[in-house]
């Protein structure tokens, strides 16, 4: 009677196939099905993300580090996870949650392999690691309700590795869809496990979501503190490099009145030879004219040439220049600025000698030993000094010896140009001389310079 009554459109049942069977298989299909639509979505998530990121590095992780058991590091790690992951993950499947031994293989394969991947390309390991995890799950819902779902622990061991590997190297951006991703999936097939068991969706979303925001932090503070040193070195090249375009163009404007005077020099005499020496034919008349015509032009050239080496705030000096000859008056000087100073010149027979030293020597030479005089006052306050000037065959030898400070140091403000050993080495360059420097092994400084008593014809400022 009852089967006279159902409808004809209904397919008979089996007479061995149980309701209860019929459910379940039911369950379990629409289980694999919805399972794969997270798969599929989380892979198509995962290639977008790769695809936004393709321009990201792909050299290994602490490629650049300074020594080489840093930069193999990553990869002894990855293999270490990678190898104990793997044979844990499938002991674990085939005793807990009952999977066949070949398929626990491929899945422990799948779920941590990837992690050999990700010391060079930690976003397309997670791309491959996010959809193996997610299809792993599928065996997992067959078997024991009791264990932890929808991950096991060995995934989250393995997930959280590559999270490090992923704060390290990729953006904020990708790194939070990187974590979207993670809470979607861990959503979807959470939703088909059994209220049962004990859930690891919620935990993974916890703990990925802190090593990416931890592992990210720590990434920006480092990148932040070498780019602040990069901009430290960058600025100390700078100001070394505009000290010494300073210290040469002041060099240039002193050594102007240098080459003025020579140059005045030629002008007259070019213009009273012919006053002087009356019967000179009209050619050398002629040629002697035109000396002094070029001569004068190039002291107007030399003077615009000065216009643009003094800068703005700059006036002209009309002080002649310095040089060996106002080295007691320096000293005096730095003796009322707190350094005791004493001033040992050469023998008097050799005094009549410096007289003859080039006037961009004497120059130098003043410069150095104002420079010398002017870092012990400011460095070593206090500090007795020691200024000798020899003759050495045909150079001119300064030595400035400090010794130690006699208390603590103090930062004092001094009468020197401000640029200390550039400006030293520089004029010494200037000269063609030799330039030493350097602290004293009981304290305190030594600056010998030797300078030639003539200096180069074609020197390099």
């Amino acid at each position: 009677m009852s089967n006279a009554s159902s409808s004809p459109d209904q397919p008979p049942r089996p007479p061995d196939e149980a309701p209860g069977r019929t459910g379940a298989r039911r369950a379990s299909a629409a289980l694999r099905r919805g399972l794969g639509e997270a798969a599929r979505w989380s892979a198509a998530a995962g290639s977008g993300l790769a695809a936004a990121a393709g321009d990201a590095r792909t050299e290994p992780l602490f490629a650049h580090a300074p020594k080489r058991w840093m930069r193999v590091l990553p990869y002894v790690i990855a293999l270490g996870f990678t190898a104990t992951l793997i044979p844990v993950t499938t002991q674990v499947l085939s005793n807990d949650y009952g999977v066949g031994g070949g398929l626990a293989g491929a899945i422990g394969v799948a779920q941590a392999a990837p992690l050999l991947l990700a010391v060079s390309r930690p976003l397309a390991a997670w791309c491959i690691m996010i959809v193996a995890d997610v299809l792993g799950t599928i065996p997992l819902f067959q078997g024991d309700a009791h264990h932890p779902s929808p991950w096991t622990p060995m995934v989250v061991v393995g997930y959280l590795a590559l999270c490090i590997a992923l704060a390290l190297r990729e953006s904020r951006r990708t790194l939070i869809g990187v974590w979207l991703v993670t809470v979607v999936a861990s959503i979807g097939v959470g939703s088909f496990r059994d209220s049962t068991s004990q859930d690891t969706g919620v935990l993974l979303i916890v703990l990925s979501g802190g090593v990416l925001l931890l592992g990210a932090l720590l990434r920006e503070r480092g990148e932040a503190q070498r780019r602040l040193v990069e901009q430290e070195t960058i600025s100390e090249a700078e100001r070394t490099r505009r000290t010494l375009l300073e210290e040469r163009a002041r060099i240039a404007r002193e050594l102007h009145d240098v080459v003025a005077h020579h140059m005045s020099v030629i002008t007259v005499q070019a213009d009273s030879a012919p006053y002087r020496l009356p019967d000179l034919p009209g050619e050398v008349r002629e040629e002697f004219a035109s000396i002094a015509a070029g001569a004068r032009q190039s002291l107007t050239e030399m003077r615009r040439l000065l216009a643009v080496l003094r800068s703005e705030e700059a006036q002209g000096d009309l002080t002649p220049q310095p040089g060996l000859a106002q080295l007691q008056q320096l000293a005096e000087a730095t003796r009322r600025g707190g350094v005791p100073t004493e001033l040992s010149y050469p023998e008097l027979a050799l005094v009549r000698q410096l007289a003859d030293v080039s006037p961009a020597v004497d120059l130098s030479a003043y410069r150095i030993v104002q420079e010398a005089l002017a870092n012990v006052v400011r460095h070593a306050p206090g500090a007795r000094a020691q200024v000798s000037i020899g003759l050495e065959e045909d150079a001119l030898l300064v030595i400035v010896v400090n010794g130690p400070a006699p208390g603590p140091l103090s930062p004092l403000e001094s009468t020197g140009t401000g640029h200390g050993l550039v400006g030293m080495g520089e004029r010494v360059r200037l000269v063609g001389g030799t330039l030493d420097v350097g602290p004293l092994p009981g304290g305190g400084f030594r600056v010998a310079a030797r300078l030639p008593l003539t200096a180069p014809d074609s020197p390099t400022v």
